[in-house]
Order: structure tokens, then C-alpha cells, then sequence
């Protein structure tokens, strides 16, 4: 069985949480790759590799690692992840199903 969740893309998941957090007020960061001659990259320095794909900030910071249904993190983003989080930053991986059940509506409206 097909459904949202499990055809729904990355970029498909990011358009729709960022209109969702514009909807309710939230300010939002991405930062696009670029084709480069080496392929698709996002310009990053230092220890950028792996930044979280959101940064959203309203009375509070959120940050959200995206994935498609299949999508997995690399060790970069898991490394930033638990940084984030050790630190006491709210953080999150989200994925289709993440969308079609609710759980991001509930983040972005500070529901529990």
C-alpha cells in the first residue's frame, strides 16, 4: 500500500513544515545546496558538516533534521544532533510519517 508518508519527499517534508511554521508564526533558517562542478554541496565552514536542515525560532529554538522515508542520518548530523541536545536544545528527526500522524503540528504549536 502506497500512502503519504511513504512517498512524500525530503523536499516535499521541508516545503511543508516551513509554510506550517510560517503559518504559525515561527521564523525559519535552511540552507540550500548549490550544483557545484563536484555536485551538490552547501557552502559550510568550521564544523558545519551536518547542520540540522531547519533552525526555528519563535519563544523558543527548534531544531529539525528532515528524511524521506528511507532517509538516514549520517554520522555528521547525529554528532550535531546530540551536541544540540546535550546542550539542552530541542531537536528533532522527522520523517513523512512525522507529518501525516500530527507530531510536527504538535512541536510547532507547543503542544506536548
Amino acid at each position: 500500500m502506497t500512502t503519504a508518508a511513504t512517498t512524500m519527499t525530503e523536499q516535499e517534508l521541508l516545503d511543508s513544515v516551513v509554510e506550517l511554521a510560517h503559518l504559525f508564526g515561527w521564523r525559519v533558517a535552511h540552507f540550500r545546496p548549490a550544483r557545484t562542478a563536484h555536485g551538490w554541496r552547501t557552502p559550510v565552514t568550521a564544523d558545519g558538516a551536518g547542520w540540522p536542515d531547519l533552525t526555528l525560532v519563535r519563544e523558543r529554538i527548534v531544531f529539525a533534521e528532515l528524511k524521506s522515508a528511507r532517509g538516514r542520518l549520517s554520522v555528521d548530523q547525529q554528532d550535531w544532533l546530540h551536541a544540540l541536545g546535550h546542550a539542552g536544545a530541542e531537536s528533532h528527526v522527522w520523517h513523512p510519517t512525522d507529518w501525516t500522524d500530527g507530531t510536527i503540528e504538535r512541536v510547532l504549536r507547543g503542544e506536548p
